[in-house]
């Protein structure tokens, strides 16, 4: 990419370029000066891979008021409804805005064409064929590339919070660019990151979704909450050598069924919704059927079937399905598509509340990166894009402080960093081994089914490999930087490499927050299920609350963050 001269200093910086990231940019007040951080291009997240769309209750015979009830009732317990009551109530009018930046949603007719998907008890789930993220990401980004305020910073990596010392307000980032690390201030930095969906070892979330902006937000003193809620989705392509690329769970909602080797619908064993129960109900039904069935569970899998789907509407509601399955060798026209359940979705994540504001001052999260209490336990389906697009409107009433972006950023000292090439080769080897296990594990521990002795054995191991991963010199040399210091680094490939040790830093973070979450509650609820405690607990009917390495149970208000 060409080299681009970036501000030290910007009214707002927002990080991640998802639905999230981009629409909140929009929605800031254009007399402010915003920066765009993406670690690759504005064009590659997970809401552009979002296929079944976005819910919101448009249709006559529907209201927010059922859709309130829905997601709820999906929530198991643990909603804000507050936070649900407004995002129902404002979706119809994210809906029209989206319609008037140019987001082309399918129709019948003149009217706006929507889908059933599990869990809602209505038609609801407006859609762009089976690419509706990539449409709806597609058409902000050409928005935000007009947009003479914003300043879009591709492939640049944001390492860590910069905290005032005496006020612990945040007052910009440290940034990796063009092969440098430097400190951007800002009035306000909004972070939009999305989900940590590598951290498991099948996951249908891009190669970016690597937790980044909760396990920076957490090393700030960030409160996060409800880490061990994670919703697998049931019907990932499954194949050797395949992405696990997701099968929209709005096929079912169009007819398909899930068949065992039999040609058995053997979900209705587990839910009497069947294919069509809640994710995390169907996820389940998959793992424990094939436990009892499959030779080896963990290769297994079981059949999507949309032949009960007519062909014509196959073509239209699902090109871009029909199109992968093909590259892997698979006519969904005359055969069923192999599938079982992948890490898809963190409902927990930073607590902000529905202006965005979490506990640290200057600090905002939207979407995925954030909780605000609309997914409870388990995440309705087609609520997450519409989450970004409400909460990121909210941008727009952003009250600004006077703040001193002092002291002059041309005063900051340069450092470099030098390593002999085998010492840098054997670091760079160390890192990757790390990346590569941490997955395996955490998958293997807190999957779809967990159990005490697991989780321990994994905790254990993490603060092991984070050990390891301290002391490492690249480690040593960039924890030890101070708001003052710059780096310059004249190493070949540092991007590449600089990008492989923040991440594998930021998912053995997130990887040990998550375990130990899943440790801490000892129930069953919602994206969370024990087998050593299968049953919902009333008394769990509370949020787990993390601060720092501290765990605690709390049921509040998500309004209320003076008292962190």
């Amino acid at each position: 990419m060409p080299e681009i001269e970036i501000p030290r200093q910007f009214d707002v910086i927002v990080v991640g370029a998802g639905a999230a990231g981009l629409y909140t940019a929009l929605c800031l007040p254009e007399s402010l000066q915003v920066g765009l951080i993406t670690k690759e291009t504005v064009s590659l997240s997970a809401s552009d891979w979002a296929q079944g769309g976005i819910a919101a209750a448009i249709a006559p015979e529907d209201s927010p008021q059922l859709h309130i009830e829905d997601t709820i009732q999906a929530g198991a317990g643990l909603c804000d409804r507050q936070a649900v009551e407004f995002l129902a109530q404002e979706a119809p009018n994210c809906i029209q805005s989206l319609v008037n930046l140019g987001v082309a949603f399918d129709r019948h007719g003149n009217a706006l064409a929507l889908t059933l998907e599990a869990a809602h008890s209505r038609n609801r789930v407006l859609h762009a064929a089976d690419t509706t993220g990539r449409e709806v990401t597609t058409t902000l980004t050409a928005q935000v590339l007009h947009r003479q305020n914003i300043q879009v910073i591709q492939q640049a990596l944001a390492l860590s919070l910069w905290l005032e010392p005496e006020t612990n307000r945040c007052q910009g980032i440290s940034l990796f660019y063009q092969g440098e690390i430097t400190w951007v201030k800002a009035k306000a930095v909004v972070l939009a990151t999305g989900g940590g969906g590598q951290v498991f070892a099948q996951t249908t979330n891009p190669a970016v979704s690597t937790g980044d902006g909760v396990a920076i937000a957490w090393r700030a003193g960030a409160v996060l909450r409800d880490l061990e809620f994670v919703q697998f989705h049931p019907t990932a392509l499954t194949k050797p050598g395949a992405d696990r690329f997701l099968i929209s769970e709005a096929v079912r909602g169009e007819g398909a069924h899930l068949v065992d080797d039999t040609g058995r619908r053997f979900a209705f064993d587990y839910h009497p919704a069947g294919e069509l129960a809640p994710r995390d109900v169907v996820s389940r039904a998959i793992f424990s059927h094939l436990q009892k069935t499959a030779v080896d569970p963990a290769t297994a899998h079981v059949w999507l079937d949309m032949r009960p789907i007519p062909p014509d509407k196959i073509q239209h509601r699902f090109p871009n399905i029909i199109k992968v399955c093909q590259r892997w060798g698979i006519d969904v026209f005359h055969e069923p598509i192999p599938v079982a359940p992948a890490a898809h979705y963190w409902m927990g994540g930073i607590v902000a509340d529905l202006q965005n504001h979490t506990n640290i001052p200057g600090l905002y999260a939207v979407g995925e990166t954030a909780s605000t209490g609309v997914h409870g336990a388990n995440r309705l389906a087609s609520n997450s894009l519409l989450e970004c697009i409400v909460f990121g409107a909210q941008m727009a009433n952003i009250q600004l402080t006077d703040v001193e972006l002092q002291p002059e950023l041309s005063d900051l000292s340069v450092r470099e960093f030098n390593l002999d090439e085998n010492a840098w080769q054997t670091q760079q080897a160390q890192i990757a081994a790390l990346r590569e296990k941490l997955p395996r594990l955490v998958w293997q521990s807190a999957g779809i089914c967990r159990e005490q002795a697991r989780l321990d054995e994994a905790i254990a191991t993490i603060a092991a490999w984070q050990q390891d991963f301290v002391n490492l010199p690249l480690s040593q040399f960039l924890l030890s930087l101070r708001a003052n210091e710059t780096v310059k680094f004249q190493t070949l490939g540092i991007e590449r490499q600089l990008r492989l040790w923040a991440e594998t830093r930021n998912l053995l973070d997130v990887a040990n927050l998550t375990l130990r979450s899943a440790a801490f509650r000892t129930e069953s609820r919602g994206g969370h299920y024990r087998i050593d405690y299968p049953e919902t607990n009333p008394d769990w009917q509370i949020h787990t609350i993390v601060q720092s390495l501290h765990w605690s149970k709390s049921t509040p208000d998500v309004r209320d963050l003076k008292k962190y």
